[in-house]
């Protein structure tokens, strides 16, 4: 009933969906999006897209001035509901809603299987369904993250069905939806062995060649690898670790902001890299829940050190904790309500005090749970023979 309550409103927090309406029209046109600039489309006198000064306008001068950075799968997405709504911003927003609201289901009904084959009580699913936030970023201001999660899910549950190979073109999906579940694939390496790791990424590349083919051509990946590097090298909000960086960078050694964020973009890739390859050699991934508190670690991990954590990122480390021991995600789903803030402002400027306050409660309770999780306190008294 929530989910509903958003169906015909337009979103206030997010002027994305602009773009994708954008993208499905061209589609729709015949035009592959990840060649032209929209700054340049909208010069052109015969250009025949439907709503397509009003598209341009909203979607703001960063989105207009950078290629389209959204894989495939989401691209085909905004081509339908551009197609089933009818040339109407209104009728587009509603079909990629209903979109959204079925994948939240289909989350809701694998989710609950899948806790259950790892022996959990399967309403803990509910965690994620009831949530506020997920139900405000994703329904509400039209993320497509849920998608990405409902086909991550459904993977996940034929991997714990021994169904790999059906599960490999599904998790491509994912893929092709967001980019984020790529990080993950060296984990399965243990959980699958050689042999069966092989089928399984192999078939996930020829699933996400399968679907690039249709956008491919000389200009695509130099285009969208230069708009993907964008996020790592450029922007900023609501970060941790580096807005602890950039302040003891510029107060003791003189650094310039602007150059800060490209440096320590660059770096970040090599850092969760590294985090990937230690957690994939050294943590017992065999085991399906070992495996899922693997993708949590490292997906936190790069959270943690990013320059950029938008609120509807947590989400996922939401949908990672249900099938999980931990429970700081759900913590974070609320305090990262605090980074809004920037919202308020015109020019968007944060306030340090109140990140510092959502960081604290979240980095505090994955503290306690950490001590709890791993009996810490009571190998420690053990060990020293304390009472």
């Amino acid at each position: 009933m929530f989910r509903f309550l958003f169906l015909f409103a337009e979103p206030n927090l997010s002027q994305d969906f602009y773009r994708f309406i954008w993208d499905g029209e061209l589609i729709k046109n015949g035009i592959n999006p990840y060649l032209f600039l929209p700054n340049t489309l909208i010069e052109q006198p015969d250009l025949a897209i439907a709503n397509a000064k009003q598209l341009h306008l909203g979607m703001g001068d960063l989105s207009a001035r950078h290629f389209s950075n959204y894989p495939p799968l989401n691209q085909i997405i905004f081509a339908i509901s551009s197609f089933l709504g009818g040339g109407s911003i209104l009728g587009s927003l509603i079909i990629m809603r209903l979109f959204i609201i079925s994948a939240d289901l289909g989350i809701l009904y694998f989710g609950k299987k899948l806790i259950q084959n790892i022996g959990n009580s399967n309403h803990l699913a509910f965690w994620y369904f009831l949530n506020p936030l997920v139900i405000t970023e994703l329904t509400g201001n039209l993320h497509f993250e849920g998608v990405m999660l409902f086909f991550f899910v459904w993977s996940l549950y034929l991997i714990s069905m021994n169904k790999y190979k059906l599960a490999a073109p599904i998790y491509a999906l994912s893929i092709l939806l967001k980019l984020v579940p790529i990080l993950f694939l060296p984990l399965f390496l243990k959980h699958f062995g050689f042999k069966k790791s092989i089928v399984f990424y192999s078939l996930i590349g020829i699933t996400c060649i399968a679907c690039l083919l249709p956008f491919y051509s000389s200009e695509f990946i130099d285009n969208y690898s230069q708009t993907v590097g964008l996020w790592f090298s450029n922007f900023e909000f609501n970060a941790s670790v580096y807005n602890l960086v950039k302040k003891i960078g510029v107060l003791c050694f003189e650094i310039k902001p602007w150059e800060l964020v490209k440096s320590y973009g660059s770096l970040i890739p090599k850092v969760v890299i590294a985090i990937a390859l230690l957690l994939t050699f050294l943590r017992k991934n065999q085991n399906l829940e070992t495996l899922l508190s693997s993708i949590l670690i490292l997906l936190s991990s790069y959270y943690f050190l990013s320059s950029t954590v938008h609120p509807w990122y947590i989400i996922f480390l939401l949908i990672l904790g249900v099938f999980t021991n931990y429970r700081f995600p759900i913590v974070w789903s609320a305090s990262v309500i605090l980074s809004y803030y920037a919202y308020s402002n015109s020019d968007f400027k944060e306030n340090l005090w109140l990140i510092t306050i959502e960081y604290c409660l979240v980095l505090g309770y994955l503290g306690h749970e950490v001590f709890k999780n791993h009996n810490i306190i009571s190998r420690f008294r053990k060990k020293f023979n304390l009472n």
